[in-house]
């Protein structure tokens, strides 16, 4: 792996990582699922217009329409939608650290539908990352965690799951920033339609809200994504999705610092538990030396 791909695999964590946050602060000063539709609208407008800039064309392969439209569905208006929704009960931090278990779904998915062999490296990750989730769910409980986000986080990160699965087929045939762009499109419609049914609209148009909403619209919704195409091309999905490890981190660190959101020493272990069971799963899955690169780019991101 060279620097370049590790550079690109830091960055796309942080800018991913850190959506929970702006997320938190945007429902704070508007209906969530309005916001959210309002955001893949915009950013996925410029994703249109970038991709025409640089001549990529909409006229994409079967497999990458199939990824682009049920990864529209299951991150942008399942997985996203349902987390916005969450954060109006829960803390950013919490619903990092649900959304961060999605490596280890992927790699029970992939184990039990495609044949996928863990080696014991693997096996112990996973427990690890189960037994992780446990003790931060634990204390959370304890401490009176409003179980409805909690159940809605989950819904959520097993859509993207799913919508992880589904990324297979779009990194071939090029048109990377048309298929970022056409995904949130997907995305913005279908919540334009939820929103009105299911919450009552509002905006208290506050500077807080204004560059929460910019932030989350261009860097995790437009850059983060494209990054993660692009790394999911230059180096594969197994490798790349390594750097999944840092998502509980950086998502924990983030809420911290502009939150405020405390965490008890037992918060801190299951952080550190969950983050070495996904840096396990994810080295046990790295290809042995004499693998090749074009087997690798096969595999699905977890």
């Amino acid at each position: 792996m060279d620097l370049r791909a590790i550079a690109m695999g830091l960055t796309f964590a942080f800018m991913w990582s850190s959506a929970f946050t702006s997320a938190r602060i945007i429902v704070m000063d508007a209906s969530p699922l309005f916001s959210l539709a309002v955001r893949f609208l915009i950013s996925g407008l410029i994703g249109v217009a970038i991709a025409r800039a640089l001549g990529q064309t909409w006229r994409l392969t079967p497999g990458q329409w199939r990824a682009t439209v049920i990864f529209g569905i299951c991150q942008n208006a399942l997985y996203l939608g349902l987390n916005f929704v969450a954060m109006q009960w829960i803390e950013a931090s919490l619903a990092a650290i649900i959304a961060s278990t999605m490596p280890l779904l992927v790699a029970l998915a992939t184990w039990g539908l495609y044949g996928d062999r863990l080696r014991p490296l693997g096996v112990a990750g996973l427990v690890a990352g189960i037994a992780g989730v446990a003790l931060i769910m634990g204390t959370r409980i304890g401490a009176g965690v409003d179980l409805f986000g909690v159940a809605l986080c989950v819904i959520g990160v097993l859509a993207l799951a799913v919508a992880t699965l589904a990324l297979r087929g779009a990194t071939s045939g090029g048109n990377f920033m048309m298929v970022v762009g056409l995904q949130m499109l997907i995305g913005s419609a279908l919540l334009f339609v939820a929103a009105p049914l299911s919450e009552e609209i509002f905006v208290n148009p506050t500077l807080r809200l204004g560059l929460a909403f910019a932030y989350t619209t261009i860097v995790p919704g437009l850059m983060a994504t494209f990054i993660w195409v692009l790394l999911l091309n230059r180096i594969g999905a197994i490798r790349a999705a390594t750097f999944h490890f840092l998502n509980p981190v950086f998502g924990v660190a983030v809420a911290s610092v502009m939150l405020g959101e405390k965490l008890g020493p037992l918060d801190i272990l299951g952080v550190a538990v969950v983050t070495l069971g996904i840096l396990a799963v994810q080295l046990s899955r790295q290809p042995k030396p004499a693998a090749s690169h074009q087997a690798d780019s096969g595999k699905a991101p977890t």
